[in-house]
């Protein structure tokens, strides 16, 4: 997946809910759900009850991350 898709998905969905699925080391997975608060050139901010959790566009091309827009 191209990074310029990514980042425009999310620009569509700024401030929108989401829930992110982070697939971590050894099968420790773990969501994340918030908003998306910012986004800068490579990365964005996920607003999850006043504590911003940052990712970059290459966690969700990689897979190392899902995004669920609610």
């Amino acid at each position: 997946m191209n990074l310029d898709i990514i980042k425009e998905e999310l620009k569509k969905h700024l401030n929108s809910n989401v829930e992110v699925q982070v697939f971590g080391m050894r099968n420790k997975n773990y969501k994340v759900k918030g908003y998306i608060s910012n986004l800068y050139p490579s990365i964005f901010t996920i607003n999850e009850c006043g504590v911003e959790k940052s990712f970059t566009y290459s966690d969700i091309a990689t897979g190392e991350i899902s995004i669920k827009y609610l």
